[in-house]
């Protein structure tokens, strides 16, 4: 099942929404009993403008604790995950490797993202980091691959200059078919009108911080008129948004859980969304957010909880 969502005409809608006292509504935080997992996760896609499809769900990983044998197992066994996001940095390539294995899943049915670190950038040293995070997975190539930051941490240049460099490296792995889909992390329009300048292929997709609070609007708008896939990651803003009343209330109404709500808000204005947990319930709870729908006024509920905090990296300040 191909998942087709207008992206700006959800942005762009404006809704008159009726002020409710969202302190009445206590956060549900039980999943509500006999829910089944819903199948058509492993069908919920969004085409690349090259014509693959990415799963619109995945889970994602991360250093300093974020990563779980037995929780990927469980994801790809248990709750129909097809999508795995992760990243030289977190440092958990072999492990996942062994993972993925064990699962006996096969390779052709998976997408797995991985993710280029600064310190690797460079078109040698970019080359050599890919090659070496597939020897590492125990992979022939990545579903995609992206830039981790645009920010160098490499001598020998300006970062427009490094990132050209370097993106020309994941051009030719794109070519070469080590890499099916090539993109970037953390890049905002400057950094992406630079690299359209300076090289030929337009990034398959751009992975940025996304949540109630985090709603780069005018990125999104960017990305969609480029082609560009719009994937998001810390959905639920570090549950800093998961106490929040008017999540609390939607939750409330649906009877559903404040994670599920904020990520099927996400998944439901097109946005590649890849929540990352370590627990098994967690992850089951995350994937069972097929088999219902936020209404427009809810969704714009949730539109207007936009405040530009962050709870991770900000590269606005990144030339």
């Amino acid at each position: 099942m191909l998942l087709f969502l207008n992206t700006k005409l959800l942005w762009k809608k404006q809704i008159r929404v009726q002020k409710v006292n969202y302190e009445n509504f206590p956060c549900p935080q039980i999943i509500p009993e006999n829910m089944p997992l819903v199948p058509e996760l492993k069908h919920s896609t969004i085409p690349l403008s090259n014509g693959l499809q990415i799963p619109i769900l995945g889970l994602g990983t991360s250093h300093d604790g974020g990563y779980s044998h037995k929780a990927i197992v469980y994801a790809l066994n248990e709750c129909g995950v097809r999508h795995i996001d992760t990243a030289k940095r977190y440092g958990c390539e072999e492990d996942l490797g062994k993972a993925i294995k064990e699962s006996g899943q096969e390779r052709s049915e998976l997408w797995l993202t991985n993710k280029l670190w600064p310190g690797n950038y460079g078109y040698r040293a970019a080359k050599k980091a890919c090659l070496d995070s597939c020897s590492q997975m125990g992979v022939e190539y990545f579903d995609l691959y992206l830039m981790h930051w645009p920010e160098s941490l490499s001598h020998g240049g300006s970062n427009r200059e490094v990132r050209a460099e370097t993106w020309r490296a994941l051009e030719e792995l794109y070519t070469e078919g080590v890499c099916r889909s090539i993109g970037v992390s953390n890049f905002l329009i400057n950094h992406l009108e630079q690299l359209k300048e300076d090289c030929s292929v337009i990034p398959h997709v751009n992975q940025v911080e996304f949540h109630p609070y985090q709603q780069p609007t005018a990125l999104m708008e960017y990305c969609a008129e480029r082609g560009i896939v719009f994937e998001g990651y810390s959905p639920l803003a570090k549950g800093q948004v998961l106490s929040d009343p008017t999540v609390c209330h939607i939750a409330h109404k649906y009877r559903r859980t404040p994670a599920q709500i904020c990520v099927r808000w996400s998944i439901q204005n097109g946005v590649v969304t890849i929540p990352k947990s370590t627990k098994k319930n967690r992850i089951q709870e995350n994937c069972q957010v097929f088999d219902f729908q936020l209404e427009e006024t809810d969704m714009t509920a949730l539109g207007s909880l936009h405040d530009g905090r962050r709870v991770t990296w900000d590269p606005t300040n990144v030339k």
